[in-house]
């Protein structure tokens, strides 16, 4: 932890009058728990709070109490601009370019970019609402019983309900602190880890049905006719790739995804020890985790799978 870095972060947050908080297109759990703890502890503290998704919240995590403030589009003008949970300032969406560079960059990738005028990346935390738990309070910010919901929720779904590899008893102390202050985390795990809607389930049923094993990779595609097909609302994978990363006797999971704009999301999983995904995603210029990484590829479905999967062979020699 770098006390410099956090000290002045604590002086622009200070000073801060209107504020503009951002995550990553496609947001999960982190992104918005992330987003809406700190702008939550913001309004609290008395600050002119936006907080944005350029996708909106899905309808997974809208039972997080204050998530209908968050907009699609920022409205105007801020003498603070703060992204959380991206690894590259491309990730926030075309709505920010004017935007660059921002003030604050708060982020746990350790392919993060350092692209703000301050930066704190702290790639040994589980989540960026772990980051968050830990420098709220030093900043001078409570957490609330909401605030508290929505960071456990970040920390929750990044870590699979603690079951990734990096878990530590720090992530352990951290949930606890969070659930001290009344938030139901069974509740929390249900709504946000197992259940699904009926589209979505029979999304994954495409998903599931299009699996293929080759080489130590296991990979499933969801194309976009599957998504009319089946009515599901989103643009991501229904967090199918936790899923596949269940799946025994395999290095690594892939899910390929569609997009209307001609070009393919794509989640790798790292599902044996030794194995880091994050240069892959890297090589497409993508991010993430040693454990867990993604990447958004232009180009035709055939065309981006034939490629990742080689580029995946080639990097991790399988």
């Amino acid at each position: 932890m770098d006390k410099q870095i956090t000290g002045e972060i604590k002086a622009r947050l200070a000073s801060a009058n209107k504020i503009l908080i951002a995550a990553h297109v496609r947001p999960d759990g982190d992104a918005i728990g992330s987003v809406l703890g700190l702008g939550l502890a913001l309004r609290d503290a008395g600050k002119s709070v936006e907080m944005v998704l350029v996708d909106g919240v899905p309808s997974s995590f809208r039972y997080l109490e204050g998530s209908e403030l968050i907009k699609k589009e920022p409205s105007g003008e801020y003498d603070t601009f703060i992204t959380v949970d991206c690894a590259d300032f491309k990730r926030v969406g075309k709505s920010f370019e004017t935007y660059f560079p921002p003030d604050i960059n708060i982020d746990h990738h350790k392919t993060n970019e350092k692209f703000g005028k301050l930066n704190l990346i702290e790639a040994e935390e589980v989540a960026t609402a772990a980051i968050l738990t830990n420098h709220l309070p030093e900043w001078g910010l409570s957490i609330t019983k909401p605030i508290a919901a929505a960071l456990l929720t970040g920390i929750l779904t990044d870590t699979l309900g603690f079951r990734t590899s990096n878990i530590t008893p720090e992530a352990m102390r951290q949930a606890a602190t969070l659930m001290e202050t009344g938030v139901d985390m069974p509740e929390i795990y249900m709504k946000s880890l197992v259940r699904k809607t009926f589209p979505a389930a029979k999304y994954w049923g495409a998903g599931l049905s299009s699996l293929e094993s080759k080489h130590g990779i296991v990979y499933g595609t969801l194309t976009l006719a599957d998504r009319k097909l089946t009515g599901y609302s989103g643009n991501d994978d229904a967090d199918l790739i936790n899923m596949i990363s269940a799946i025994d006797g395999s290095k690594v999971g892939m899910v390929f995804v569609e997009q209307s704009d001609n070009h393919v999301k794509i989640s790798w999983r790292a599902l044996a020890p030794g194995i880091d995904v994050s240069p892959i995603a890297k090589h497409f210029n993508g991010g993430g985790h040693a454990a867990a990484a993604g990447a958004d590829i232009q180009g035709s479905l055939s065309e981006i799978k034939a490629e990742a999967i080689k580029i995946t062979r080639e990097l991790l020699n399988l």
